[in-house]
């Protein structure tokens, strides 16, 4: 037995295409949860897929309800192998974003997993069904080499994380001495750079806001009453710009950390923005001032605006339209406090003469931020051990540029949160064409079967 063995049985894995075909398997279930025709998928999912993959390793397992009617199914999988043993939790969702169907390029198709030269397209691979099947298999090639893990490990797959993992914190208060652990280390998100494996460990939140300009009922002629009668469009066009300068810095105080912690920014120091080909070029000098891309998206606040409609852009008609609607959204870091969020909104709005705009916080919507301490002695060990299988440093990311629900892990169930993602920004998640990078699934393989080898060596934290 021995780290070495371990590694070469979860890249032999890879290679003889047991790892494709499992997660083309994975893939074929439509475990869309935006849809509550699809609820039945995601049972199967869990039943089909998770529990025998766990169940040939010795897991108990167990699917819990979800006490939110707008949540889904979770599974619970557990093996003990003795007390004083380190014991860690991984998770996964087993759901995915709508898969449109139809939108997707020629000879693609969301539910039928299509490999073309490092890609494997589909909807799932990246997010989050090829993530967590690197994970499993990496399990498995550790159990397959030592007969057992060496190590308490449990399991929570979740089938509702597209819109919000909603229930999921009532699910681990009602559960949480089943999902008592020293540890999560868990993979989804992207890298900072397709070439070099990342360590994250938590992210940052979404805070989704509307705002809504309603003069009066009906449009009226803008050859008769242009300049005559406010524009809620022009109004609430202001009332946007007044949020931000030209080059997007938030000038809303509360949206944003009073200052850069010491440990984030030494753990960006050498952190490199790179999605990949593919990939939109950064645009220079936008955000906050001083800060690098990597500490704008890692380790601040964002502001953008997601949809702005007035009148009917389809048809529009010569008049002035009645109404102006925008959705705004705030992604934010463990830093700032989203309590205030809507308070200072309201406060700049009224300050700068937009007393007609009204705003309103899509609670439904909310994702809040977490992060485990870059300097914490988990991270140093989960660093040292990546560092030795890849032969370099892995990057250090605060927290991941979207959002995840680390709030329930760090807050509710007390644990370090380690993400090893297996994916790049360039993967096309949550659109046409999603596909995991194939070298990156199969380098995740050793990185998390030398992970799990070392958790079994006795050399995690105490």
């Amino acid at each position: 037995m021995s780290r070495e063995r371990t590694i070469g049985r979860a890249l032999a894995y890879f290679d003889s295409g047991g790892f494709v075909a499992d997660l083309a398997r994975r893939i074929a279930i439509p475990s869309e949860s935006q849809d509550p025709a699809r609820r039945p998928e995601l049972f199967r999912y869990l039943e089909q897929e998770m529990r025998p993959a766990l169940e040939a390793m010795g897991f108990a397992c167990r699917v819990l309800e979800n006490p939110n009617p707008r949540g889904g199914p979770v599974l619970y999988a557990g093996r003990i192998e003795g007390k004083g043993l380190p014991t860690f939790l991984t998770y996964g969702h087993g759901d995915v974003i709508r898969g449109e169907p139809g939108q997707w390029s020629a000879g693609l198709d969301p539910w039928r997993a299509k490999r073309v030269g490092d890609r494997l397209y589909g909807r799932g691979a990246a997010d989050n069904k090829g993530q967590h099947t690197v994970n499993l298999g990496a399990l498995a090639a550790l159990f397959a080499e030592r007969g057992r893990l060496g190590f308490n490990c449990k399991a929570m797959i979740e089938t509702a994380e597209e819109p919000g993992s909603p229930g999921l914190q009532e699910v681990c208060e009602r559960h949480r001495d089943i999902f008592a652990a020293d540890v999560l280390i868990a993979s989804d998100g992207p890298r900072l750079a397709p070439a070099r494996p990342t360590l994250t460990l938590g992210s940052r939140g979404s805070y989704i806001f509307r705002l809504a300009v309603d003069l009066r009922e009906g449009g009226h002629h803008s050859g008769h009453w242009g300049g005559l009668i406010a524009n809620p469009g022009i109004i609430l066009a202001h009332a946007i710009a007044s949020l931000t300068t030209p080059r997007e810095e938030i000038l809303v105080p509360e949206w944003k950390p009073r200052a850069l912690p010491p440990s984030v920014r030494a753990a960006l120091a050498d952190a490199v923005v790179e999605a990949g080909e593919g990939a939109p070029e950064i645009d220079p000098g936008l955000g906050e001032p001083g800060l690098s891309p990597a500490e704008k998206l890692y380790g601040w606040s964002s502001f953008n605006v997601l949809a702005f409609v007035t009148g009917n852009p389809e048809t529009p008609l010569n008049a002035v339209p009645p109404f102006a609607r925008a959705t705004g959204q705030i992604r934010f870091t463990a830093d700032c406090d989203p309590e205030a969020f809507l308070p200072a909104l309201r406060r700049h709005l009224d300050g700068h003469g937009f007393a007609t705009v009204a705003a309103e916080w899509v609670k439904e919507s909310f994702f809040p931020a977490a992060r485990t301490d870059p300097a914490h002695p988990w991270v140093r060990w989960a660093v040292e051990s990546m560092a030795r299988t890849a032969g370099a440093r892995p990057h250090v990311c605060p927290n991941s540029s979207g959002a995840l629900p680390t709030e329930v892990f760090i807050k509710t169930l007390g644990l370090p949160t380690l993400f090893v993602p297996h994916s790049y920004a360039g993967c096309q998640q949550h659109g046409p064409d999603e596909h995991l990078l194939l070298p990156i699934a199969r380098e995740g393989l050793a990185l998390m079967a030398g992970l799990f080898w070392d958790l079994g060596e006795g050399g995690a934290p105490a």
